[in-house]
Order: C-alpha cells, then structure tokens, then sequence
C-alpha cells in the first residue's frame, strides 16, 4: 500500500536562505517529507520557486536578540540545520554548532561551503566554476586547444555540494539512531568533487583519462562518444562504447568502413570527421527513427524547455505541473512512501511554535 507521507515524514529541518546548493538540499529533504523551516532575512524573496518549493518561510533579523533566541529556541528542537554562510558567521552570530549543540546534542549541523570549514582559501569568495577549478574537474571539460567550457554549475554546486551535504545529513541521521548525538557536517564543493573524480583517479593516463583537454575517451576525443549535428541544426549524442553496441551503429547508420579500429586512438579523428558528415544527411527526427530505443546509446540532445515533453520524460512523470510552473518530480522514488511536490508559505513561525509545544 502506498503511503500519502514521505519517507522523511517527522524530521524537523532548519534551512538558513541562501543560495546555490543549500537550498537544493532543503528541496531534496522538503519533497521527501520532511518539515524544512526556512529562515530568511528581512526583505528576502524568493529567487527560484522551483528550488525553494515546499518551504516553512519566516523572517527572522538576525542583528536582533529576538531573531537570534527564535533561531536558538528553533534549533533547540530541530533535527538538522543547514546553513552556507562563510565560516565564522555563524559563530559571530552566536549560533556556531557548539552553542547549538550543547543546546540540542541530537542536531546534525549541515555546513555546505564551497572551500569548506579550513585551509588557505576557506573565507575567501568564490563560485562554482571556482571551486571545480582546482579539483581537475573543469581542466577535462572542453574542446583540445581552447579554454575550459563551464558546465553550467551542476557539477559543483550541485553534484559535488548539494547531493553530497544530503547524503552526510542522511548519514549522520542513520549514526545518531545508533549513538543518540548529532554531529557536524562539512561538505564542501572541493571535496564532492573530489570524490566524484574517483573514477578517473583510479585510471592511468591513457585512452580514458588524459592530460590533454578533448582527447580522452570521454571527453569529446573519441568518434562513438560524441555530439553531431543533424540536417535540421539540431543534435544527437552517442555513447556507443561496448563493442557490441558500436557494430550496431556501425550497422544502422551503413557505415562498414567504420567497423574496424573503434579503440584505436589513431583513428579518431578521422572516423569522427566521416560521422560528422554522415549525419548531417538527415534531420534529428530521422535519427530517431533509426537510432532512438536501439542498443547503441543514443539519444538526441533535447533544449530545457523541450525536455518535458520528450516521450520518455512525459510517460515517467519525470516534470510535473504544480501552480503554473514546470517543476522536476522528487527524486528517487519510492515504492510505499512516494516523494511529493508541495507548495512554499509563510507559516515558519507557527511551525517553529508546534515544534516547541510538543516539549
């Protein structure tokens, strides 16, 4: 039987505005269940309704000793707080983990940075492009011979921030059903995305991992794993690796001469420069038919605005309508206690108020 409540239904969360990845982490946990409180400060709007949906909002002036005791009292009953504020603020703020968590040993204090709680860089500003920068990670993404392509910020902000500052939340959650005590959580960008580079750390250089930007196997150098474009202007993508996937490409789009050397470096240029010709004979929808759905790996590059209405996207559910805006369905999903997509309201302080009536 399915249930109307998700599965982080009961946990009482406290997400201080801001931007970027921590309240992606406060969407994630609100559209699974739980109660977020958002507090913002006098005269903050809202920048993004679909990353700030299912909010408690209150405004909270955190100059003023009345904001900073509803933030203590707030935080005296919550489970988890979130805040990605430079370090130090907090403390100054007298709102530091060790304050709060002499109030309240049970809290899981979320601190989601870009450079993270220490080192040479850890108050300096900095942004996504910044942070994935001294990883390694923007070196590897672009074309040979020119600048690094920012991709967009997915792969820090939310990728190496977001996603794992949730997954340490839920990780410290699991400890704490053990220990009883709550901890802080440090996620910084560098080192998500350090993580995230796992992969090709454990590679050697090579025909995946490179020291020169566009050539590697994955990055934009090999002939099956590509971009094209179409006779109408529009794109495809390949990623036909295995060897049995790259026959059948091979076979589907009548190109024989192609068949022989698929991991043979050498030849990538040249079979790339024969496969861009070749698909510029027909228009994206044509490749569909030939391609979409088969054993290959392909699938046409699809505009943002166009994703919903791709056929896979539509049948999954994977956008929904909620109140005039086009907004992702939570993620993952469950199979009793599905995630739920809910509106944002003002009613922080009410909730605040339950929190501590139930003592």
């Amino acid at each position: 039987m399915t249930s109307a409540k998700g599965p982080l239904t009961g946990l009482k969360v406290m997400e201080f505005a801001g931007i970027g990845p921590g309240p992606h982490v406060g969407m994630l946990l609100a559209d699974l269940g739980a109660e977020v409180v958002r507090i913002d400060r006098p005269g903050g709007a809202t920048m993004n309704p679909v990353v700030e949906r299912a909010r408690h909002r209150v405004m909270v002036d955190l100059k003023s000793e009345e904001g900073l005791k509803f933030c203590r009292d707030a935080a005296s009953k919550a489970d988890v707080l979130i805040e990605g504020l430079r370090p130090g603020v907090m403390e100054r703020l007298g709102l530091g983990p060790d304050e709060l968590l002499e109030a309240n040993p049970r809290l899981v204090y979320a601190r989601m940075t870009g450079w993270g709680q220490d080192g040479p860089l850890a108050k300096a500003a900095g942004h996504d492009i910044n942070y994935i920068a001294i990883t390694g990670a923007l070196d590897a993404v672009g074309k040979k011979g020119e600048v690094p392509i920012p991709p967009q910020n997915l792969i820090g902000d939310f990728g190496g921030g977001s996603m794992y500052c949730a997954f340490g939340i839920m990780a410290a959650l699991y400890e704490r059903a053990q220990s009883g005590k709550g901890q802080v959580v440090d996620a910084a960008i560098v080192d998500g995305v350090t993580s995230l580079m796992s992969f090709f750390f454990g590679q050697q250089h090579g025909m995946i991992r490179t020291n020169e930007r566009g050539t590697g196997m994955l990055g934009g150098g090999a002939h099956f794993y590509q971009c094209y474009e179409c006779a109408d202007g529009k794109e495809i993508s390949l990623g036909s690796i295995e060897p049995q996937f790259y026959a059948e490409l091979v076979a589907r789009i009548g190109a024989p001469e192609l068949a022989d050397g698929q991991m043979n470096p050498a030849n990538w240029v040249d079979y790339a420069e024969k496969l861009t010709a070749l698909f510029k004979t027909r228009t994206q929808g044509e490749w569909n038919e030939i391609l979409e759905g088969t054993d290959v790996c392909y699938g046409p590059v699809v505009g943002l605005d166009d994703a919903p209405n791709h056929p896979h996207m539509k049948e999954r559910g994977v956008y929904i309508e909620h109140e005039g805006e086009t907004h992702p369905a939570p993620a993952p999903r469950f199979s009793r206690t599905p995630g739920k997509v809910r509106s944002s309201d003002d009613n922080g302080d009410a909730v605040v108020k339950s929190w501590l009536a139930e003592g």
